[in-house]
Formats: C-alpha cells, sequence, structure tokens
C-alpha cells in the first residue's frame, strides 16, 4: 500500500509557484492578486481564509483579506465584488462560503467575474468544465488530479466510482475523470447497495460528509482510495470519510486525512490565481 501524501505534493508545488510568481514579477512587473471576502464569523471559515492568505503570501502574491460582519446586506456585498471584477490588480476573487441565510448564495457566485472565478463555481466555468473547456476548475478535483500524476495512476479505461455528488467535488471530479477516460459511477446517501457499487471500483474517490464511513466491504482489493472528507470522530480527532485502519490492507494507493487531499486544494486555488494574472497579460 502507498500513502499518497498530498503535504509533500503540495509543498513541492508551491515552491515551483513562488519561482514562477517571482520570474514573472522579474519579466512584467506583475504579481498574481488574490482577494478572500468572509462574511461573519464561522470559525471553519477563519481557518480556510487563514490558510489561504498565508499560501498566497508564500507564492508572492499580492493578497487581501476583506473581514465583513454577518449583517453585512446583500447588495452591499454585490457592489464590493463588482469593485474589484474592475479592478485589473486583483485576478482571483473569493467569497468564502457558507454566507448567512439573508444573502443568495447563487446572485453571489454569479456576480464574481468567470475569469476570476478561482474556485471554479460560476456556471459558465461550470459549463466549460462539462463541455470538455475547462478553464477554472473546483480546487479539490484538480488536486486530486494532480495526485494521480505525481503517483502516475493510469486512469484510462478504469471503473472510477465518485461517492458524493456535490458541485464542489463530486460533479467535477467525475467530469475529469471521464476526460481522463475512465468509466465513471456516481454515487451518492441514497444509492442501493451502495457498498456493492463501490466495490466495482479501481477509483474510490469518497466525498461523502460521514465520518469513517467507507470500510473494507466498500473496497476492492487493490483500488487507489482517495479520501476527501474532513470530519471528527469520538475523540474529536481529525477524521476522513475513509475508515482508514480498516481499509488501507485493501487499498494499493490511498490518502490520509489530514495531510492527504487537503493541502492539495489550497494549492491549486493559487495555480489557477497564477492563471489567471498571466491570462490577463495576454489580453
Amino acid at each position: 500500500m502507498v500513502l499518497i501524501d498530498g503535504k509533500a505534493l503540495a509543498a513541492k508545488m508551491q515552491a515551483d509557484l513562488a519561482e514562477k510568481t517571482a520570474r514573472l514579477e522579474a519579466e512584467t512587473g506583475q504579481v498574481p492578486g488574490l482577494v478572500v471576502i468572509l462574511v461573519g464569523e464561522n470559525p471553519a471559515s477563519q481557518v480556510y481564509v487563514r490558510n489561504k492568505e498565508r499560501s498566497a503570501l508564500a507564492a508572492g502574491f499580492r493578497s487581501q483579506v476583506v473581514r465583513v460582519a454577518e449583517s453585512i446586506s446583500e447588495a452591499e456585498l454585490l457592489d464590493m465584488i463588482a469593485n474589484y471584477n474592475a479592478d485589473d490588480s486583483w485576478h482571483g476573487i473569493l467569497v468564502q462560503l457558507p454566507l448567512p441565510t439573508h444573502i443568495d448564495e447563487e446572485k453571489v457566485l454569479l456576480a464574481i467575474a468567470p475569469e476570476k472565478d478561482v474556485d471554479g463555481f460560476h456556471p459558465m466555468n461550470m459549463g466549460k468544465l462539462w463541455s470538455g473547456h475547462a478553464v477554472m476548475i473546483p480546487s479539490t478535483p484538480a488536486g486530486i488530479m494532480e495526485m494521480f500524476k505525481e503517483y502516475k495512476i493510469d486512469l484510462a479505461g478504469k471503473k472510477a466510482v465518485v461517492i458524493g455528488r456535490s458541485n464542489i467535488v463530486g460533479k467535477p471530479m467525475a467530469q475529469l475523470l471521464m476526460d481522463a477516460n475512465a468509466t465513471v459511477t456516481i454515487a451518492h446517501s441514497r444509492t442501493e447497495h451502495l457498498a456493492e457499487v463501490a466495490r466495482q471500483a479501481d477509483i474510490l474517490v469518497v466525498a461523502i460528509g460521514r465520518a469513517k464511513f467507507v470500510t473494507k466491504e466498500f473496497v476492492k482489493e487493490g483500488a487507489v482510495v482517495i479520501d476527501v472528507g474532513m470530519n471528527r470522530d469520538e475523540n474529536g480527532k481529525l477524521c476522513g470519510d475513509v475508515d482508514f485502519a480498516d481499509i488501507e490492507a485493501h487499498a494499493s494507493y490511498i490518502t490520509p486525512v489530514p495531510g492527504g487531499v487537503g493541502p492539495m486544494t489550497i494549492t491549486m486555488l493559487m495555480e489557477q490565481t497564477f492563471r489567471a494574472c498571466e491570462s490577463s497579460l495576454k489580453k
């Protein structure tokens, strides 16, 4: 069994990114600019935003975190996004989700200019992904594809099962796997005989949001298992959607939690911000 070390891969990619950024600045005088808008005091969001800011600064980006009160009106938030859309020094705009209930999440995502939507959630970017012309891709699936590449895991002709159907992970993951010539099944909490379906997979990607949900009954001998989950177990310890101890003997490759998919998500966000900056210079 090979442990897929997302932390080490992320560190390597971020070091490369810092070099590319320094080169870009030397050649053009420009550095990528990333702004993150954080609404309210959600503790998990605070942690994510802090990590994003740290990674952006480490890569040599121009970085700004705008913290606004939970009471901000939808109109004020949309105005703020419009201002960043119009400012050429910002190449990536992120609005940290979830948002307070009085703000329409879809309206906010639609307001971000597609070319600055480094999260890849704008319907135009989703449409490009589904039509096979991806520009901005949701970061978690993009990071998983980099892991497959790094560990030389061939996807062509393989049976892949994705457990989870969210717009953030499940659906874009399925499309990227299809683009790599895998045969893909999307399963979810309502799938009948879920363990049996999962057991067909050569590649199993789990993003169901339930701690240690996937046990050895779900895993074919020699399967590649990617655990996207981030939960707390009964002792408050960080764990994934996969029961790691139960299935590690069955898998050929597996991602740990923490240290697997998580670090790659933020790395891909930075990569896409860099690419957005490069694209803006070609206009």
